[in-house]
């Protein structure tokens, strides 16, 4: 397949606004697999790479939840074919002993395939005439109409399902409903509380009533982002910004406290007061990105006598081959309405759909090609 030419937003200055390009994608090479963009969702990883936060090497083509239809495919490929319907996700080595073990989650090369902005080879699929662009990012870099992504990050689904809507599974969606299913797993009958209810939390709210929790608090800064969480299944609503939140958590849990907490926020006072809403025995989960280097302090002696648990997560943990098919099943079933989150873009106005995400009014930007 020869050189085509692709429309894509690129990342060039940190915390610059992206800019429209027209840029050069080149054939697939083995083990790489050419899909033609449908919609991709804009996330907060996608954020804080674009303002230099997090290391990938600039000009770049960044987005990590696409979904599209497959055109072509590299040497090697065996998984899908032209005109399969694909969801996409992160991308891992397969070969370490944490790919080995089934924890693709937590790849020992995943800096290397998520964020280096290069093949093995040191080669990048995307050019403009100013030289080489970052590719591969999350094995994808969905921010453009067509992309070369890596096997890895492939994961075929129902083609009537439309992809529209399925984009968001692939990283945001995945987290928070993964945190909650295949990490904390909460029993039937038991309380959660969700600290900061944008597309993450939200997930993990919807995945807390399919597991069965009878007590699901969402707390947030945002009152539209908690008029929506009790759409998809909180019972109770907390504004942070306005109430006693530690008041609250005692008065909805009879002064017990919860059985698990998960904070989406990454802010270390939301992380220490998560930890302190915990029940004897309870599970605090991270799933938060913050700036490296930033710390958070626990105090020790009530910390001791409940004999909690703190743990963190990297996209849900799960198997994104596995874990997505699940959730459009979920989904389809009327358990898993993610796609109430959802608001649409045009790519020319990505930035907007950025500022959107950051203010708080769209809960999940997914931009339509």
């Amino acid at each position: 397949m020869s050189t085509t030419t692709v429309t894509a937003a690129v990342a060039r200055t940190p915390g610059a606004p992206l800019t429209i390009e027209t840029l050069d994608l080149d054939a697939p090479r083995p083990g790489e697999v050419r899909v033609r963009m449908v919609a991709t969702g804009v996330c907060h990883t996608d954020a804080i790479v674009r303002d230099g936060i997090y290391p990938t090497p600039l000009p770049a083509v960044l987005g990590h939840e696409g979904a599209g239809v497959v055109e072509a495919v590299g040497e090697a490929v065996t998984t899908v074919r032209p005109g399969d319907h694909v969801v996409l996700s992160a991308a891992y080595c397969g070969h370490c002993r944490q790919c080995r073990a089934g924890r693709v989650a937590y790849c020992e090369n995943l800096m290397a395939e998520d964020f280096g902005g290069r093949r093995a080879d040191g080669t990048t699929s995307l050019a403009s005439p100013e030289g080489p662009v970052s590719s591969h990012f999350f094995g994808q870099s969905s921010f453009a109409t067509y992309a070369n992504v890596v096997e890895t990050s492939v994961i075929k689904v129902d083609p009537a399902a439309p992809l529209e809507t399925l984009a968001p599974l692939g990283c945001g969606l995945q987290t928070g409903a993964g945190a909650v299913l295949n990490e904390l797993r909460p029993e039937a009958g038991t309380s959660l509380i969700v600290f900061g209810v944008g597309a993450v939390g939200s997930a993990a709210i919807m995945a807390a009533r399919v597991a069965g929790c009878t007590t699901v608090i969402a707390a947030d800064l945002h009152p539209s982002r908690l008029e929506l969480a009790e759409e998809i299944g909180a019972t109770h609503t907390i504004n942070s910004g306005t109430a006693d939140v530690a008041a609250e958590i005692a008065r909805i849990t009879g002064g017990e406290g919860v059985n698990y907490a998960l904070d989406t926020t990454a802010v270390p006072a939301v992380l220490r007061q998560a930890a302190e809403s915990l029940a004897i025995g309870g599970t605090l989960a991270l799933v938060g990105a913050a700036k490296p280097g930033t710390e958070v302090n626990f105090e020790i002696g009530a910390s001791l006598v409940k004999g909690w648990t703190f743990k963190t997560i990297v996209q849900g943990s799960s198997v994104p081959q596995v874990f997505i098919p699940r959730l459009v099943e979920l989904w389809e079933q009327g358990r898993f309405p993610f796609d109430k989150l959802i608001r649409t873009y045009a790519l020319d106005d990505i930035n907007t759909a950025f500022a959107d995400s950051a203010n708080g009014s769209a809960v999940k930007p997914v931009v339509l090609f």
